[in-house]
């Protein structure tokens, strides 16, 4: 496995990489303690929490399964060369396993306090048990001739897939409602940091190494980030500019919103979807 070229580079890297845990970490608490304070869940939509669960628990078995199994490494610097570093960085495991705990307290709150008429949708239950379905045949077809690096990959393109599909119903509900009352921007801000951190300490890393290797070889980190930060650009625009000072109703949640939510998430096949002229 390759070393460090320059001292003050993988210095660089460590500190971005911790910054990035640091930011993301910290940025789950805003909503959890939201939550606590108002013993109210409404305006948090459900969908992005349970796809949230699936990315982080996806992204916490990549990133553990190639940082600690010599084997997947092994298989790795075989179709990568043996001459670079493996792109999952200590900061990474920490953060994901962080991820999933908050996350599921999180969905613990949704459970026990003030819901409104909201609920999880059918679409969104549908889309984790086909995630989970695809992981566990992709296991077994794995287990005959031990190709694990191309298992924990299935797992990578899952956590990007979720990040994708996640922020969907939470930005549809706020533009719905013109609102963000209820969904925490103190999240976006601290997960928009993190995810410029991240990409940056991927940067350092290939200059370093004088090779682009660790973006193609971690692409799901890649991904993650920019879309993340995407979202994020467009849930701050939404909070600061377009719905600034908007107040909904604690309870208000309309049917009517969580069929135009649905009707967001996954758009039938035979209707076209309309051109930004």
């Amino acid at each position: 496995m390759a070393s460090w070229n320059s001292f003050p580079l993988e210095v660089a890297y460590e500190a971005l990489g911790w910054f990035a845990f640091v930011s993301w970490s910290i940025s789950f608490y805003p909503q959890v303690i939201l939550n606590f304070r108002r013993k109210s869940v409404v305006g948090l939509n459900f969908d992005f929490v349970l796809l949230n669960l699936t990315k982080h628990s996806s992204y916490l078995i990549y990133n553990a399964s190639l940082y600690f199994s010599s084997a997947i490494q092994k298989q790795y610097f075989e179709k990568y060369g043996y001459g670079q570093m493996i792109p999952v960085a200590a900061n990474d495991v920490a953060f994901s396993i962080h991820a999933v705990l908050l996350t599921a307290i999180t969905l613990f709150q949704i459970v026990i306090y003030e819901r409104g008429s909201q609920k999880v949708s059918k679409v969104s239950i549908g889309i984790v048990s086909v995630a989970w379905t695809i992981a566990a045949v992709c296991f077994f077809i794995a287990l005959s001739n031990h190709s694990w690096l191309w298992l924990i990959s299935i797992f990578n393109t899952i956590q990007v897939t979720m990040t994708v599909i996640k922020y969907i119903p939470q930005a549809v509900m706020n533009f719905l409602r013109k609102s963000t009352d209820g969904f925490s921007i103190g999240n976006i801000l601290l997960d928009f940091s993190g995810g410029i951190a991240n990409y940056g300490q991927m940067v350092v890393q290939s200059v370093d190494q004088n090779s682009w290797v660790n973006f193609y070889g971690n692409i799901g980190k890649v991904l993650l980030s920019l879309v993340s930060v995407f979202f994020d650009i467009i849930f701050i625009i939404q909070h600061y500019v377009l719905y600034a000072g908007n107040k909904t109703s604690k309870s208000e949640i309309t049917t009517e919103h969580e069929g135009q939510i649905r009707e967001h998430l996954v758009r039938p096949s035979d209707q076209s979807t309309p051109e930004n002229v």
